[in-house]
Formats: structure tokens, sequence, C-alpha cells
């Protein structure tokens, strides 16, 4: 009997920690055949520059390409950014490395706390090794605030 009661109060403190914690993103294969939503380049001056600096190219899956037509985006939804190096050569500006590879995966019950939506970033050409992970309320979330009247989203498609 004691050790029911052991097990039973080891259970009930460790399921709220494992209910916690935060759903992976996975990693958006076949990114680059979505729709493409515009492209950017942050420059040295930028605020951003430090951690965004460079070429950057958005895509989003047929559910997100809606959501930028509403204004509203699904569950389901999937943007992802490709940010390269911004290599100067010959009078270009041409891409170089990848530095990371951010994704917004809209799945409401998933990620209730980060707006509905899950953040990560896949480091280099990597599909595995991941720079947010479990911080993604403040590494990504919380400067999305500010666009919530965008359904968190900063991208629109270029007019």
């Amino acid at each position: 009997m004691r050790r029911m009661l052991v097990l039973a109060t080891t259970l009930s403190m460790a399921l709220p920690l494992v209910a916690a914690e935060p759903a992976t993103v996975p990693y958006p294969e076949g990114y680059r055949q979505w729709t493409h939503v515009k492209s950017m380049t942050i420059q040295q001056g930028h605020a951003l520059f430090d951690a965004f600096g460079g070429i950057h190219h958005l895509y989003a899956n047929k559910k997100a390409e809606e959501g930028y037509r509403r204004g509203k985006f699904a569950d389901g939804s999937v943007i992802v950014f490709d940010l390269l190096e911004a290599k100067a050569a010959d009078n270009t500006v041409q891409e170089g490395e990848r530095k990371v590879l951010g994704v917004m995966h809209k799945d409401s019950r998933k990620y209730k706390v980060t707006g509905g939506w899950g953040f990560e970033g896949f480091k280099g050409n990597s599909k595995t090794e991941r720079a947010v992970g479990k911080n993604a309320a403040t590494a990504c979330f919380q400067c999305h605030t500010a666009q919530k009247g965008n359904d968190y989203v900063f991208s629109a498609f270029r007019k």
C-alpha cells in the first residue's frame, strides 16, 4: 500500500512537468516548393542585424498562403524564413551559407502559450539541431506579440 501511495504521489508530481513541456516544431520538409511570400535583406545598422542579418526568403504552405490572404491563419499553417549570409561579390549581393531556418507552425492547442504558434530555428543546414527549443516564448514570441492584430505574423505578401 505504501509503495502505491509513493508511486501515485510521484506520478502526480511528474505529470504536470510533462504537460508543461512545449511541443516541438517539426522540420518543414519540401518548403522550397511552397509559395514564396517575399525576400528581404537585413543590413548592418538595423536593430536585428546581429541576430538576423542577411538574406531572408519567406515561404508559406497552402494553409499559410490562405492565412496571408484572409489575415487569420488556420491550424496547420507553416511559415518558413530561410536566413542566408549575404555575400558581396562583383558588385552584387549573393546568397552565402544558411545561418538558420526559422519556422512558425500554427496549432492552437499545442502552442497555446505562444499565441497558437510554435517557433523553432534549425541551425545551418541541420534538420535536427535546434536553436530555439524550450525558449520560444522569450526567443521568438516576445517580439511577435507586437503583431497580435496580424495573428502574430510580421510578413505580408508583396503587392
